[in-house]
This record gives C-alpha cells, sequence and structure tokens, in this order.
C-alpha cells in the first residue's frame, strides 16, 4: 500500500524545498557583424565570368605557344632544304674546297625586307671557303652526314636560326656547310596568327558577358514574377502558393513555405479559438461578480452583506483558477523562443515537494493525500517548472473529483527506461466514451457538481507533448466501492537520461 497522507504529516514531505535552476542564458557576442545578404543573381555571375577572366589570359599564353609552332616549320624546311642545296654544290677541285653553285648565291637565299639570311662553307682546315665568317660554329664535334641539323644562336648579338650539315668529299674530310637567318619573319609570321586568334577573342568575351547576363536575368524571370506574386498578397491571405511557374530547383523552397504557411494558418486557428473560448469562459464568473457586487451594494443588513461578499470572493477565486489556468496553457502552447531550459530531474523528489504543497488543500477537503516513490532517482529530461504544474494541475483533478472521505495517491515508477507518473483517486470515474474529450479545452463531463474550467487535463496534454511524453487514462484495479471506481492517470515519459542529452527548446 503506498503511503497516505491525510491528517498527519510524512516524513517523506519534510524534504527541503527544490532549487529552481535558472535557464541558461543565451550568450551573443556583440562584436559579431551579421552575414550579408548576397545577391543569387550576382553569385552566379561571379562563378560564370571568374573562369573566363582566369582561362582568357592562359588562353593567350597557350595562342601563342601554338603561334609559334605553326610559324617554325614553314621557315625551318626552307632553311633546311638551303642548306642541303648548298651542301649538294660543295665539291674539291685542284686541291681546294669551292662552292659551285653555278648562280649567285643571293638569287637561292631570296633575302627580302624582314629576314637576313647568311651562310658559311668552311674548307678542309677549316678555313672560310664562302660565305660570312661570322656565322657561329656548332658545339657538338659530329660530322656524320644526313639531314640538316637546326639550332637557335646568336650572331652579331641578334637571335638566329641555324641550319647545318656536313658536305661529305672524295677521299677528304667533310666539309661544313651552314645557313642562317634572322627570326624577324617568324616573329611577324606567329604575331599575324596572334593577331587572327585574339582580336575575335576581344570580340567574343564581351558579346559572352553580355550573353551570360541576359541569360541569367531571363533565368531569374520566374524568381522576380514569384517575388511580385508574394508581395501583391494581402496579409490574411495565407492560401498555398501556385508552384507551378516556379523553376524545378526552388519547388522543394515552395513547398517549404506552403507548409509553413499551413502551419501559421493552423496555429492562428488555434490561437483564435482559444481567445474566443477565453472569453466565452470569462463572461460567467465577470458576470457573476458584477451580480454578487450589485447585490452587496443594495444590502443593509450587516450577515446579508457579509454573504454576499463571501460569495464575491470566491467568484474571484474561480476566476483566478480560470486565468491561472489560461495563462498556464497559453504558455505551454505558445512556449515560443524563451522556452525553458530542458534538464535532467529526480521525478521522485519533485512528486514529494509537490504533493507536501498540496497537503493543506486535501485537509480542507478531507481527502487523504498520499505519495508513493522508488528507492533512489528517477530521472526524467524536463523543464521543472512545467513539470510541475503538470503534476499539480493531475493532483488538483484528483482533489476536485474526489468526494469527501476519499484518497488521491501520486505515484512514480520505473519501466525499464521509461518513468511513470500516476495520480490515482477514489472519485466517479471518467467513462470510456468520454474520456477522449477530457482533454479538450473547455470540456467538463456532464453530471457533475464540481466548479472548474475544464482547463486542467488540456495543459497537462499540453505539457506531455512537450517532453515527448504520452498521457493514458485508466481505472484503477482495486476499486473498493463500484460506485466510485476512481480515475488514474498515466504520464509515461520515454526519454531516457542516456538517449538524450539535456537541450534548449
Amino acid at each position: 500500500m503506498p503511503d497516505q497522507t491525510s491528517q498527519q504529516p510524512r516524513p517523506v514531505l519534510t524534504s527541503a524545498p527544490p532549487t529552481v535552476q535558472k535557464p541558461a542564458r543565451r550568450v551573443t557576442n556583440p562584436l559579431r557583424r551579421p552575414d550579408e545578404q548576397r545577391s543569387l543573381f550576382g553569385e552566379i555571375l561571379d562563378w560564370m565570368l571568374a573562369p573566363l577572366l582566369v582561362l582568357w589570359p592562359m588562353s593567350v599564353t597557350l595562342t601563342f605557344v601554338v603561334a609559334q609552332e605553326i610559324a617554325n616549320p614553314p621557315f625551318d624546311r626552307k632553311l633546311e632544304e638551303t642548306a642541303s642545296l648548298l651542301a649538294d654544290h660543295v665539291d674539291f677541285a685542284q686541291g681546294k674546297v669551292r662552292l659551285d653553285l653555278g648562280i649567285d648565291v643571293a638569287e637561292v637565299l631570296r633575302p627580302d625586307a624582314t629576314v637576313t639570311t647568311s651562310y658559311m662553307v668552311l674548307g678542309l682546315r677549316g678555313e672560310l671557303v664562302a660565305g660570312d665568317a661570322d656565322v657561329p660554329l656548332p658545339l657538338e664535334d659530329d660530322t656524320s652526314e644526313g639531314t640538316p641539323r637546326l639550332r637557335f644562336d646568336k650572331m652579331n648579338g641578334n637571335e638566329v636560326r641555324v641550319a647545318y650539315t656536313w658536305a661529305r668529299l672524295p677521299n677528304q674530310a667533310p666539309v661544313l656547310v651552314q645557313v642562317a637567318e634572322t627570326l624577324e619573319a617568324r616573329t611577324q609570321l606567329a604575331n599575324e596568327i596572334i593577331r587572327g586568334l585574339i582580336v575575335p577573342q576581344f570580340i567574343v568575351l564581351p558579346l559572352a558577358v553580355l550573353l551570360v547576363w541576359l541569360a541569367l536575368t531571363r533565368g531569374l524571370a520566374p524568381l522576380t514574377a514569384l517575388q511580385a506574386r508574394i508581395r501583391r498578397r494581402r496579409p490574411e491571405d495565407r492560401s498555398p502558393i501556385d508552384a507551378r511557374g516556379a523553376p524545378e530547383e526552388i519547388a522543394p523552397l515552395v513547398e517549404s513555405f506552403n507548409d509553413l504557411l499551413a502551419r501559421l494558418s493552423a496555429s492562428i486557428e488555434v490561437q483564435k479559438r482559444f481567445i474566443a473560448d477565453a472569453a466565452h469562459q470569462m463572461k460567467t464568473p465577470l458576470a457573476g461578480l458584477r451580480t454578487q457586487s450589485e447585490l452587496a451594494l443594495r444590502q443593509t443588513d450587516p450577515a446579508e452583506l457579509r454573504r454576499s461578499l463571501r460569495q464575491i470572493a470566491a467568484a474571484t477565486e474561480r476566476a483566478t483558477r480560470l486565468i491561472d489556468q489560461l495563462l498556464a496553457l497559453a504558455r505551454a502552447e505558445h512556449g515560443g523562443a524563451e522556452a525553458p531550459v530542458h534538464e535532467l530531474l529526480d521525478l521522485a523528489q519533485l512528486t514529494r515537494e509537490l504533493v507536501r504543497d498540496w497537503v493543506p488543500q486535501a485537509i480542507e477537503r478531507q481527502i487523504d493525500l498520499g505519495v508513493d516513490v522508488p528507492e533512489g532517482r528517477a530521472e526524467v529530461l524536463g523543464a521543472p517548472l512545467m513539470l510541475r504544474e503538470l503534476l499539480g494541475n493531475l493532483i488538483d483533478n484528483g482533489l476536485r473529483y474526489t468526494p469527501r472521505g476519499g484518497t488521491v495517491t501520486a505515484r512514480v515508477l520505473r519501466d525499464g527506461d521509461d518513468v511513470l507518473l500516476e495520480v490515482e483517486d477514489t472519485g466517479r470515474g471518467i467513462a470510456e466514451a468520454e474520456r477522449p474529450r477530457v482533454f479538450d479545452r473547455f470540456y467538463r463531463v456532464l453530471g457533475t457538481d464540481v466548479e472548474g474550467s475544464g482547463l486542467g487535463l488540456a495543459i497537462v496534454r499540453e505539457i506531455a507533448e512537450q517532453h515527448d511524453a504520452q498521457v493514458s487514462i485508466h481505472t484503477p484495479s482495486q476499486a473498493q466501492n463500484p460506485a466510485l471506481p476512481g480515475v488514474l492517470l498515466r504520464v509515461r515519459f520515454t526519454r531516457t537520461p542516456h538517449a538524450a542529452a539535456p537541450v534548449r527548446q
């Protein structure tokens, strides 16, 4: 049997009052600047144009390299052919090497205004047979015959391209033949190629930027239209936004916004019903206060005046209780951003302390109020003030609907990882058909002569939902009187300390 508390105090109820932990304050950095708002149009434009601006210098460099590769081969082939031609016309006669071309060498070299061509033919002992002595000699000693070789060198301080080979004479050592030309013609051809490729890029690049700008403007036009549609809406219009004209990429955003509108509409409707119901419920006690006040003003008999004042005091108490419950329900339903911190707390200790606070009311109503809690701690994750409100409404409900001489027991149990909070009374009970509705606001079971607002169990349900707990109604199995079967209200807390850490709601 649980410990019962009626006329005599209990040791379990004499513990020191709990220390209320203050909610943790959010610390904000006053020096932290909010993130700057960024334009989606500008962001996309930056990511499209930045690669173009980076790749364009690379394209110019690559074009220069390619132009050089294109310009060199024709000149190299001509230079090799000239060197081979001169080597073919080198012979040995009368004891010396000579160049017998049959025509003027200048005709073969065909100089022009943009290039200077020089040649050199050396004799057997390295003497100059023909050409220009300033042509630099090759560094390698390989004198094998074959295709003329090419190299870059310097002649009279100028960069030149040199083709050289060795002419083989009968029974004689090889003879060096070289042809060198300046690079002006090659550079001019490479520059013409570069101009032919780069100049169109100067035209294409701004055109590409303009086309990208127009394409982005065109692509983001549906967003602008959607923004205009939202701005044209009336404040009371909370109908879903038609996403058919919106781009596919922002369809999830529109759906989320529509879901927010739906939840906002539901919340506003709940608030409207709450205000209407609260206004309706407040009319009765206020009207009673006004009537009793008018009667008191007309009374001349002191006894009747005291009677009217007592009724005014009772009506004021009922109105105060109704207002307190309305505020508690409002806090439970609309905690908002300043909702209390959830922390690990001992539900057994909380139950002991709260039952002790309700002992005077139980004694006044001649009801045996008891508490039954396990040894040790029964930890749940929750807000202490909200759980006190929940348990207080359960106890108040039990005391109101239990006749004089009955019992009300607050109980805490462990069921595996779950913690159960139960309040059992020996009142008239709740019919099965009425149980789904007793958690509705302002609903009261017909046929009872108990004063109340019908908000107590609605508050219990809202607070339980905020704590991921389930509220259920049961009939006690050990009812002594069939006419008073009683009610057992059970709250099951499934969130254990090992399953979750304290969080801010």
